[in-house]
């Protein structure tokens, strides 16, 4: 294997061109070495205008190039599973976007397949590789806030075209599979628990089908985690941190900027005018990039990958008992 990881990209999404490729090119652990898509001619367009060295018209030959040690997979959420077993049984890692999977059912077919293959498989919550979540976990486990007791998180854009893939209910589309497990990821992350039980209220478009808010309770041992999602909001994102003790803010918790600082916010005063706020900045970086390089890290040296199977199938239990909450107006055990 070369010093580098040499990734394959399993499709020309507009995630994978405009942010993921771009920073994982500029990594110390990876390198875009391919890029397939359906179209060799879409694909031979990517390659060309990132300068990646080889493009294919099919993702089979992508995965039979011996040349490739990991594939990033923006597929569709409903062929994440299906291409990364493929890509698996092919011998490469996979670093797969989020969610992983439709279903907890689904997303269990890949612990069999990791244990087959001994590939390295890892969902890309992108933000656990991050400065400001990093050190989220080092200030809750000195116990800044005391103890945890309540998680409070938006996180809401604004799109109505149809045509967008975010829109279309066939193909995984809606608030919560986009957006809301950023959310969830969060709560349990921040908790190291998982929630007992989810009741959730959720608000459909009438003429896309998609959950466009959706509002949820997520009840922990140690606490409850609220959450809203909406993708025809106004764009706003903050995610809150309460304990016994103090709380914690993360200003832009998920997309995080590359080209200025980012801020967390401690207060253990609880000065409801904020003049015993500590803030911490972190610097400009790329959190994609960072990503890369952690899962890049985990390959090479054969360490657990930042969020593993066990992690995301964790999650997905979470996102459809609040699917079944929306339905039965009840409370919902999450069956993992």
């Amino acid at each position: 294997m070369s010093a580098k990881i040499r990734f394959g990209i399993l499709s020309t999404a507009n995630i994978g061109l405009k942010k993921v490729i771009p920073a994982m090119q500029q990594g110390q652990r990876t390198t875009v070495a391919a890029i397939a898509s359906r179209d060799l001619n879409r694909a031979s367009q990517a390659a060309t205008a990132l300068d990646i060295p080889t493009a294919y018209g099919s993702y089979e030959e992508l995965l039979a190039d011996p040349n490739i040690d990991a594939i990033y997979n923006p597929l569709p959420n409903p062929l994440h599973v299906p291409w990364t077993i493929k890509a698996a049984e092919a011998g490469k890692h996979v670093l797969c976007e989020k969610p992983i999977s439709m279903t907890v059912a689904e997303a269990k077919t890949l612990l069999d397949v990791r244990a087959r293959t001994g590939v390295k498989i890892c969902e890309a919550f992108m933000i656990r590789s991050f400065p400001q979540w990093l050190r989220l976990r080092e200030l809750l486990d000195e116990g800044c806030v005391g103890e945890l007791r309540a998680v409070s998180g938006i996180f809401s854009y604004f799109n109505i075209k149809p045509e967008n893939i975010r829109n279309r209910v066939e193909t995984g589309g809606g608030g919560v599979y986009d957006i809301g497990c950023y959310l969830i990821h969060a709560s349990r992350y921040a908790f190291r628990q998982e929630p007992t039980q989810v009741v959730a209220l959720l608000d459909r478009d009438p003429e896309m089908g998609t959950d466009r808010l959706t509002s949820a309770i997520l009840d922990f041992p140690a606490g409850q985690a609220n959450i809203i999602c909406s993708t025809q909001l106004i764009p706003y994102q903050r995610i809150h941190f309460l304990g016994t003790r103090g709380r914690i803010e993360i200003e832009i918790p998920v997309n995080a900027p590359t080209d200025r600082p980012t801020r967390l916010f401690i207060d253990s005063t609880g000065d409801l005018t904020g003049s015993g706020i500590i803030t911490e900045t972190f610097p400009a970086g790329d959190q994609y990039t960072m990503q890369g390089d952690a899962f890049a890290k985990a390959i090479s040296d054969g360490t657990d990958v930042p969020v593993p199977l066990e992690d995301s199938i964790a999650n997905m239990a979470v996102i459809e008992a609040i699917f079944r909450s929306a339905k039965s107006r009840q409370w919902e055990h999450p069956a993992r």
